[in-house]
């Protein structure tokens, strides 16, 4: 059974070292800059070579998060920052831009790309097409199904990362807009505002309320420890757990947590995990848990919709309340530096700093005692205790960090013959090296004994290394000076360490791209659901799209199908169809590419012409100047002009998602999220997706001819009556 990658999160050092300490294999982290988590602390260049220095001394690999999309000013600046990444000895760079990794690949060919979830690939065509681009591993999207999963690593040879354990997007990874159109803060670009984690209502279209005030859309998050052997039977090459926000203590938890599972699995085949590690599990972090789509949760259990931050642990009720007194009967224990949250009306957050059992001063309380403490809020009796923060835990993990128990383990063997010098090999699990140092020669008194230089060979103080086995080959009544034995083993650490230290060669390639030169055109093309607005509009636009395949089928000869861009199978046409995402672009010679591909700089706009698509639409987060920038750079640099299309008006896409609220609620029709500014968003079901609708329609009014734009488009999908625009 193949030893899967144990693939942890860190967003600053500390976490990095609690991660190594805890058993990853390898550590994914960001940079200041490019990163998916803009938020988290990241990494400085001299940070990031202490951590390759650190990891790679343990043999832990280090990849870097480069999966933003790159507009078309930052281009040169990105590929500088993976020519440096590159140049350290980074083991590999997780991607997203399809336009940065077509130029990474051709111009650094020996820099490994990882395709980032954030590239939404999620079908077995997806998966294929980034192989033949030179991409070794693609972190698939977190709503593939387990089924779907060994299809894919049955039916190709690149490595397949998963998701684990951590926090959910409730859309598909890649295709949320949200963030974007509420805030200006994309989410493509790692500053996303958690608009799924925010209060909505659920509304229907009478403005009756179904549901108020809840986090409709906040997801519990993955916990895989109970399936965790399905994955790793069908050969998962990396097993990844979120978390570049989350603090030390929470990265030491869940990768030691993980590690046994992952160790007990491939030694019992069976995870071994008892109810104490998952209870502390519970009390570093937790949303409550859901073994996702991954493992195909049911719809019900994916989101909670009552809090969407941690929830700790319950420890016990309120059993009363007076003059600023609350008395509490504890079912878990609580400590003095705890943290609690006491729910109610209202919910109050505070750490304990004093603890009463009898009228008495305690440290801790345990369980089943009645306890108290002074209180300034009003509290109310039957209110529920949850404890956030475990103080007792956070030291003993601290602890085990700082002890520096993870050791590398050796193995040497020592020769000592009279008239020759000190032979000694050291081998780790790849390495091999071999030195001989000063001489051995006649003892004169007391010979030496193979217990002294066992003592003095392994005394390797404070390095990483373990030295479990020794074979010590010795004439008899030898002398050897101590110090050769100690600079033989110094000599012989020192090389080994430079070998595990040994990097990638640095290559160069060059850049170069096939491209057809398109003309010069001005088409005004239009998007349709509804086959009776055809007639209407049939004189007026260039080219019809539709995504209803009943209309599609009506009007067949007359318009542009745009496929799902979730799919599992792709059916068969003979003309011009437009699809938005990896998958369709392997499966169809006569395509376009539509919004949802993220196209934000020339080299994705150039890369998406060389694989065939004969018009490119270009994501709708781009304003006009960075459009014009686009075009402009892809005339100086090809000499050629683009086939460029630009969606001007109707609602967009805000998100996708595996999950139904209206199935939840056992709903069907139209309905709307309402926030807190009472903008109504519109919720669809298509293709057993839920797909929601900004709350509003844009109107670009720009003139997008004069920049180079050949086609812009109007989205009549949310139009019955063309007399309401």
């Amino acid at each position: 059974m193949k030893r899967p990658e144990l693939l942890a999160p860190a967003g600053n050092m500390e976490s990095l070292i609690a991660a190594i300490e805890a058993g990853a294999d390898a550590i994914y982290v960001g940079g200041k800059n490019f990163g998916a988590r803009s938020f988290a602390l990241n990494f400085t260049n001299e940070e990031l070579e202490l951590a390759l220095h650190t990891c790679h001394l343990y043999g832990v690999k280090l990849y870097v998060t480069a999966n933003t999309l790159i507009y078309e000013s930052e281009v040169d600046k990105f590929l500088d920052y993976m020519k440096y990444l590159h140049k350290i000895g980074i083991d590999a760079v997780i991607m997203q831009d399809i336009g940065m990794i077509d130029l990474v690949r051709k111009v650094l060919p020996n820099l490994e790309i990882h395709a980032s979830t954030q590239l939404h690939i999620h079908n077995l065509s997806g998966v294929k097409l980034v192989r033949e681009l030179g991409i070794t591993r693609a972190v698939l999207a977190r709503e593939t199904s387990i089924e779907e999963i060994k299809n894919i690593k049955d039916n190709t040879n690149i490595e397949l990362e998963i998701f684990i354990h951590g926090a959910l997007c409730i859309s598909y990874s890649g295709q949320c807009l949200m963030s974007s159109l509420i805030g200006g803060r994309s989410g493509n670009r790692g500053v996303c505002a958690g608009s799924c984690r925010l209060l909505y209502d659920l509304v229907d279209d009478k403005g009756n309320v179904i549901n108020k005030d809840k986090y409709l859309l906040s997801t519990k998050d993955l916990n895989s420890l109970d399936n965790l052997g399905s994955l790793i039977d069908i050969g998962v090459d990396s097993l990844k757990i979120e978390g570049r926000m989350k603090s030390p203590a929470y990265v030491y938890m869940v990768v030691s947590l993980y590690r046994k599972a992952i160790d007990t699995y491939l030694r019992y085949h069976e995870v071994r995990i008892n109810n104490s590690d998952i209870n502390n599990l519970k009390k570093i972090f937790n949303r409550q848990f859901t073994k996702g789509f991954l493992f195909n949760e049911e719809n019900n259990n994916i989101v909670n919709q009552y809090r969407p931050n941690h929830l700790g642990i319950s420890i016990g009720k309120v059993i009363d309340y007076k003059k600023n007194i609350v008395t509490i009967k504890l079912s878990d224990y609580l400590h003095i530096g705890d943290g609690i949250r006491i729910v109610g009306r209202k919910d109050i957050g505070l750490t304990v700093t004093n603890l009463f059992k009898n009228n008495k001063k305690i440290e801790q309380g345990n369980i089943n005692d009645i306890i108290s403490f002074k209180i300034e809020d009003n509290i109310q009796i039957g209110s529920e205790v949850l404890k956030t923060t475990d103080i007792l835990l956070l030291k003993d993990i601290d602890n085990k960090i700082k002890q520096n128990r993870r050791k590398v383990n050796i193995k040497m063997q020592i020769k000592l013959r009279v008239g020759e010098p000190i032979k000694l090999k050291v081998k780790d699990e790849t390495h091999i090296i071999i030195k001989e140092y000063g001489m051995v020669s006649n003892a004169i008194n007391a010979p030496m004994s193979k217990e002294e230089v066992f003592k003095h060979i392994t005394k390797l103080g404070n390095t990483i290394y373990n030295v479990e086995d020794i074979i010590i080959k010795m004439d008899d009544n030898i002398f050897v000076n101590i110090k050769d034995l100690n600079e033989v083993r110094r000599l012989a650490i020192e090389e080994l360490n430079n070998q595990r230290l040994e990097v990638k060669p640095y290559i160069e390639g060059s850049y170069d791209i096939s491209l057809i030169d398109y003309k010069k055109e001005a088409n005004i093309n239009a998007k349709i659901i509804d086959y009776n607005l055809y007639d209407k509009i049939k004189n007026k636009y260039n080219n019809i799209y539709t995504d209803n395949i009943d209309t599609y089928n009506r009007l067949e000869d007359k318009t542009i199908y745009i496929l799902p861009r979730v799919i599992s199978n792709y059916p068969s046409f003979t003309k011009e169809v437009q699809v938005s995402e990896l998958g369709g672009i392997k499966e169809y010679s006569n395509f376009s590419t539509g919004p949802f591909l993220n196209v934000y700089n020339s080299y994705s706009l150039a890369f998406l012409h060389s694989m065939g698509s004969s018009k490119v639409t270009l994501s709708t987060e781009l304003s006009i100047d960075r459009i014009e920038d686009i075009i402009s750079a892809y005339h100086k640099r090809y000499n050629k002009h683009p086939n460029v299309e630009v969606i001007v008006f109707g609602r967009i896409e805000a998100m996708i998602s595996k999950f139904n609220l209206l199935k939840k609620f056992n709903l069907d029709g139209a309905y709307y999220l309402k926030d807190k500014f009472n903008n109504k968003y519109p919720i669809r079901i298509k293709d057993d997706k839920m797909i929601i609708y900004n709350y509003k329609n844009i109107y670009l009014k720009d003139n997008y001819f004069s920049i180079g734009v050949n086609n812009i488009r109007y989205d009549f999908s949310d139009i019955k009556d063309l007399d309401e625009i």
